[in-house]
């Protein structure tokens, strides 16, 4: 019989028990692990999911890190006295903005994020996403781009040498080498696909897929990759939320064990979701 006294220090040891299979199963696996959205906007929150992305790191999990910031880029546009121009989701890039995004991606938030990953004792590397992503261009959208080909070599040696990569969204295109915008969550996507990620996880300022988008209580825990076409029809997915699912379902297709959506506001998200049996987001599977 246990000591009353003990029962706090019982009940942390019930909770590493419970990770024990998930710590098992997914040692020396790849997660792809992106992070936008508003939940880049808090860096408290930001330093504790860096922190949580080193335990994985420290468990034998590779991860991979692709970031956004729109917001960040948003602000230096406005200070540059561009207005920001969006159509379906995608931001509207001139040459000139281009310029800001990619100091903003690959000069400001990249090293950032590579110094706090650093300060938690692990290793990391900022690779800007023109080193990794080849793009073509969407000429509608300027210079915007959706990737059709990668470089892995930066990637894949960090990974080899249990260095986490902080990639960028940025591509260089086919034809010009020319630096080109691409949406975060289609280059994650497409990343974890090339990789054959175990997992591709989403950490935004959404809960997950909900019943009712207005009612967190809604939240579905699961749902399977064949049921999307129809909750995009009936509604349940609207809005931003199609891409970035429609790819989700590419990401599976193409080898990707497993996706998961969910809220990076939530202090320690990412560990709920992975090592828990209940999780605390949406995931998407094939089956």
């Amino acid at each position: 019989m246990s000591a009353p006294e003990f029962q706090p220090q019982i009940d942390k040891a019930a909770v590493l028990l419970e990770a024990l299979p998930y710590l098992q199963n997914f040692r020396g696996e790849t997660f792809l692990i992106k992070v936008g959205g508003s939940a880049m906007d808090d860096p408290d929150k930001v330093r504790a999911l860096l922190r949580d992305i080193v335990f994985l790191e420290v468990a034998g999990i590779n991860p991979v890190l692709v970031h956004g910031g729109g917001k960040a880029i948003s602000a230096a546009m406005a200070e540059a006295g561009l207005e920001p121009e969006f159509r379906n989701g995608l931001r509207v890039t001139s040459d000139e903005a281009m310029d800001l995004v990619e100091k903003t991606l690959s000069g400001t938030i990249n090293p950032g994020l590579v110094r706090s990953i650093e300060e938690f004792g692990g290793t990391a590397l900022g690779v800007a996403g023109n080193e990794v992503f080849v793009g073509e261009r969407v000429p509608e959208l300027g210079r915007v781009g959706t990737v059709v080909d990668f470089d892995l070599g930066k990637v894949e040696a960090a990974i080899s040498t249990e260095v986490i990569p902080v990639v960028s969204p940025v591509a260089s295109e086919v034809e010009t080498q020319l630096p080109l915008n691409v949406n975060a969550d289609l280059a994650a996507s497409a990343l974890a696909a090339k990789l054959k990620a175990a997992k591709l996880v989403y950490l935004s300022d959404v809960i997950g897929l909900c019943e009712d988008k207005n009612d967190p209580s809604t939240l579905i825990t699961s749902v399977r990759s064949d049921q999307i076409e129809t909750m995009i029809e009936d509604g349940t997915i609207a809005g931003g939320m199609i891409p970035k699912v429609r790819s989700s379902v590419d990401a599976l297709n193409a080898g990707v064990g497993k996706v998961h959506m969910i809220d990076g506001r939530i202090r320690h998200s990412l560990l709920l979701e992975i090592y828990t049996e209940s999780g605390i987001g949406t995931e998407i599977v094939t089956d």
